[in-house]
């Protein structure tokens, strides 16, 4: 763990963390194993469609892996487990039956509180998305009809920030506040305008938005190897580097 920033980082954070990024995403069917949670939205989106553990005692054997594999199978899914680097007790077993990893992803922090506000000329921030914020939005990612209907299910305080630029929207993300951080998502910059700096305005409104609200951090993940993304969340404060995690998918996943 990196300490770019002084955070006061209580032995809990980090399950605040984790639970505020769930909020952040619920899923369709959450269902409690044996200390693991079972999500499933159904589509090919991970996080939602993944076993996730929990803080406290967790089972780890091999019956345990038999129930969820049965449980995502039932579904016609391929069984995905999310394991941080504080929870891999499992791996071992999920070695042995073939399970592959993808997505090595960070989880970062940044300190809101007697900051003066970030750069966020021309950004407009909602309390739900428009229809141009989901446009840009199911133009770049997969799944835009469970994207829409988790967006309706979030159950916390959120926003919306956009910014237009050439006539058209050109760079999204939102926020929710849960634990008194807030959780960034779904940042995204149309193609014919990377590089400008506009993603860079548009976490920075969000941030704002959650320090006049009393945040006091906010948090994000991103994958490993998004050199890009990194680089605008590092000039933005995001310099403490809570933990990783990564997805182990089942030999049969496509």
């Amino acid at each position: 763990m990196s300490q770019g920033l002084v955070l006061d980082i209580q032995p809990n954070t980090v399950w605040h963390v984790e639970e505020a990024c769930r909020q952040a995403w619920p899923a369709v069917v959450e269902q409690v194993a044996n200390g693991w949670l079972l999500r499933r939205s159904g589509g090919g989106i991970r996080r939602t469609n993944s076993a996730n553990p929990l803080a406290g005692e967790r089972h780890c054997n091999a019956a345990l892996i038999d129930r969820i594999e049965t449980f995502y199978r039932d579904f016609r899914q391929v069984p995905v487990f999310r394991l941080t680097d504080f929870t891999r007790e499992i791996s071992a077993e999920l070695d042995r039956r073939g399970y592959t990893t993808q997505a090595n992803t960070l989880t970062l922090l940044a300190l809101l509180a007697a900051r003066p506000p970030l750069y966020s000329e021309g950004t407009v921030v909602t309390t739900e998305p428009t229809e141009n914020w989901f446009d840009l939005r199911d133009r770049l990612a997969k799944d835009p009809l469970i994207f829409r209907d988790m967006v309706a299910a979030i159950g916390m305080p959120k926003a919306f920030a956009s910014l237009r630029a050439g006539g058209r929207t050109a760079s999204i993300a939102y926020g929710v506040l849960c634990h008194g951080m807030l959780v960034v998502e779904s940042v995204a910059t149309h193609p014919d305008h990377r590089g400008k700096g506009l993603a860079r305005r548009t976490v920075g409104a969000l941030m704002n938005w959650a320090r006049d609200a009393g945040a006091d951090k906010a948090c994000l993940q991103v994958v490993a190897d998004n050199h890009p993304a990194l680089a605008v969340y590092r000039a933005l404060g995001f310099n403490t580097e809570l933990y990783s995690y990564h997805y182990r998918f089942a030999p049969d996943a496509a």
